[in-house]
């Protein structure tokens, strides 16, 4: 159970520096979702781990503490493990730089706080085809593609000290491997309909930060749209796999 004083939440964010903009709203997005709950400022931390570069910080009321890290280069992997290590929070929540939180994501949270495992949905309209993640079918909730960080809430006892941190380092695959182990190992997992994050969301922010994904995403829309690659302003990613070749 939540109690007053505690930090309850930490809030585990990899960045490359890339996108500054993209990374204040969803710090922003963390400081909304705490006031919205009623968190003081000493309940709530914003780790973040700069990939290789030294990143500009953003700006925020509550707590954030940021790491200039080695280059890692594994998909934020290494990155995650490493703030997992200094993580005070009761429960830990892993926020992509191009990401946010839901205004009342933390007040859900805060409902269900004594489950190990909190899955929400989360919007992906600007990412996937699918609306929202997780699909709720006759399949397996936790399955590959079906569930992302982003969808979780969970204990750091779990994670750190059950689970041994973030693990499978070096894999793309990572993220659902992580969340698979932690499902597996919970003692109580809560299932919520609320939408929680939504995908995606500061992907357009900062100039020439997209990710290949994110690319592809946009190139396969401007096809559908008739617009022509040379006129979205940006290099294509057949052009960034010439310049890398």
């Amino acid at each position: 159970m939540a109690r007053d004083g505690d930090i309850l939440f930490s809030v585990i964010t990899p960045s490359t520096g890339k996108r500054p903009k993209a990374l204040q709203k969803a710090v922003d997005s963390v400081e909304k979702a705490a006031r919205f709950a009623g968190l003081e400022t000493g309940q709530l931390e914003i780790l973040i781990g700069f990939d290789g570069v030294k990143g500009q910080a953003p700006t925020s009321a509550y707590p954030v503490r940021c790491f200039n890290l080695p280059h890692d280069n594994d998909w934020g992997n290494g990155i995650r493990n490493t703030l997992l290590k200094v993580a005070s929070g009761e429960k830990l929540i892993f926020l992509d730089d191009d990401n946010t939180l839901k205004p009342y994501t933390l007040h859900c949270y805060l409902k269900h706080f004594d489950a190990e495992v909190i899955i929400g949905r989360i919007d992906t309209q600007l990412a996937f085809d699918t609306p929202f993640l997780p699909v709720n079918d006759d399949d397996l909730l936790v399955r590959q593609g079906n569930i992302d960080t982003l969808c979780m809430c969970v204990s750091r006892a779990l994670v750190v000290d059950r689970c041994g941190g973030w693990n499978h380092l070096g894999l793309y695959e990572a993220d659902y491997l992580n969340i698979l182990n932690w499902y597996r190992r919970a003692h109580s997992v809560t299932v919520i309909e609320e939408i929680v994050g939504v995908y995606d969301s500061g992907r357009s922010l900062d100039s020439n930060a997209l990710s290949r994904r994110q690319m592809n995403l946009l190139d396969r829309l401007a096809l559908e749209r008739g617009v022509a690659k040379s006129e979205l302003g940006r290099p294509s990613v057949n052009t960034l796999s010439t310049a890398h070749a």
